[in-house]
């Protein structure tokens, strides 16, 4: 017969609550995972890795139409879109797969079903058939459910013309026209996907800038690298209302001016953001204070409940990523266990990626943030076009800014848009992470040719010490 009771217990299986389970078992508590749906969550399933397997195809592809650049010759260029899908979920399974087994390596029970906060440290099990389970017992919960699309009155997703990141990673056909309603990393993820597999995209962004949490400066050099590639971007614009026909949508949009337009599309994908999955899980009942659909938590995890309960990840608020997740749910594990040294989470070192063409990526303060901060700044600047690498590689376009504190030297933010800027940027998430200054980093070495001189480069153009422009 299972045991039915933990130490912890985990309320969810993305790459919050599996991770926080393995910790806690390393740590030798005995840890359990419940899970409704699929583990991995919606990370290894229905966004990060299946959308980079989307994107890679894309990248891919669009390689193919350069050949001629790089002395090849390819003809006939073409895509399988079900292929491309195929390939997709493939490597979606295949990683949901490997959590199963770090489960089973790690000791780590699993019921599979729905759960709901029942008295204290109780939890009840509904299996995915509709029978329950035995309920389960826990010094400690964990609530790690994520989050889902957030959809608005006037903008219903129907799974077949109007649909969220779910139905955008699994397309029967390929579109011919496409309207993406936001332009966080979602929708402009997507947006560049579908470009460059030559559907016409339209972006509609409410903001007065594409990418809004990101530096000015990057947001502005995005949307011109999206502009040349085709791609109608639409800021300061609302979408006030969709008609569906019968194989297409009539689109009202509404300017800053007050002015409307209707444009028609074959299909629309939502990207306005996500709301925590915080119903039907007993939260109201055990105290536990939600705000604006999240979890309220303090910098340990913990709940507004007893101190039994804690949240991680997207259901405990922005900023929504699973690297997020997963580091709350080691440090949660380790307050709970007593572990010394523990800090709490510090966003601002949180990196975040967009993984479009160009790719964009970012970590600490923009520019205007560090000024607002009451910082004075030195900026540096070092273009894609100034690197050997960069050059080789066919890949020019692209920007690496830093943002230091000119009194101190600390290293405010870093932010970068170009070929591969998703893996150069932990660069300065450790340098953050250091707390290291602009001496530090103009003493490190840089292997050359590499596109990691360029973050180099940036540090000493601050200073007014640059090489190679």
């Amino acid at each position: 017969m299972t045991d039915t009771s933990f130490d912890i217990a985990v309320i969810g299986g993305g790459p919050g609550g599996y991770v926080a389970a393995i910790r806690a078992a390393q740590l030798g508590l005995k840890a359990c995972v419940i899970e409704r749906e699929h583990l991995g969550g919606i990370c290894l399933n229905w966004g990060c890795i299946p959308t980079k397997a989307l994107l890679r195809t894309s990248e891919i592809f669009h390689l193919m139409h350069r050949a001629e650049e790089f002395g090849l010759s390819v003809n006939d260029v073409s895509f399988d879109i079900q292929k491309v899908v195929q390939r997709s979920r493939k490597v979606s399974a295949k990683l949901t797969g490997g959590v199963g087994y770090l489960m089973k390596k790690n000791k780590i029970t699993v019921f599979d079903g729905a759960a709901k906060l029942k008295g204290q440290g109780g939890i009840a099990i509904t299996g995915k058939d509709g029978a329950a389970l035995p309920d389960v017992q826990a010094k400690h919960i964990i609530v790690a459910t994520g989050a889902r699309a957030r959809t608005l009155p006037n903008l219903g997703p129907d799974g077949k013309l109007v649909g969220t990141y779910k139905e955008a990673m699994i397309p029967d056909t390929m579109p011919k026209s496409l309207l993406v309603v936001g332009s966080g990393a979602i929708g402009i993820e997507f947006a560049s996907f579908y470009r460059t597999l030559g559907a016409e995209v339209t972006v509609v962004e409410i903001m007065d800038r594409i990418l809004p949490v990101e530096d000015e400066e990057i947001s502005g050099l995005a949307q011109k690298s999206f502009e040349k590639q085709g791609m109608k971007i639409l800021t300061g614009t609302s979408v006030e209302k969709l008609d569906k026909g019968a194989d297409s949508v009539s689109v009202t949009l509404k300017k800053a001016d007050g002015s409307t337009e209707t444009m028609t599309v074959e299909r629309v994908i939502l990207a306005i953001g996500i709301t925590g999955n915080v119903e039907g899980i007993g939260l109201e009942e055990t105290g536990v204070k939600t705000d604006r659909g999240h979890i309220v938590i303090d910098q340990w995890c913990r709940t507004t409940a007893a101190e039994s309960i804690y949240a991680i990840g997207d259901v405990a608020g922005p900023p929504w990523l699973a690297h997020k997740a997963s580091h709350e749910g080691v440090l949660c594990v380790e307050k709970i266990a007593g572990v010394d040294g523990v800090h709490p989470l510090d966003v601002s070192n949180v990196p975040g990626c967009t993984y479009c063409a160009p790719q964009v990526a970012s970590v600490g303060m923009t520019e205007k943030k560090a000024v607002e901060a009451g910082h004075e700044v030195k900026v540096g600047r070092f273009p894609y076009q100034g690197n050997g690498k960069a050059i080789a590689l066919g890949e020019t376009d692209g920007l690496i800014k830093t943002v230091f504190d000119a009194k101190t030297g600390e290293l405010l933010g870093a932010h970068m848009i170009g070929a591969e800027v998703t893996e150069l940027i932990q660069g300065y998430g450790v340098a953050r992470t250091l707390e290291t200054t602009e001496a530090e980093l103009m003493h490190t070495i840089f292997p050359h040719p590499t596109l990691s001189e360029m973050m180099h480069e940036s540090v000493l153009d601050a200073y007014g010490r640059v090489m190679h422009i």
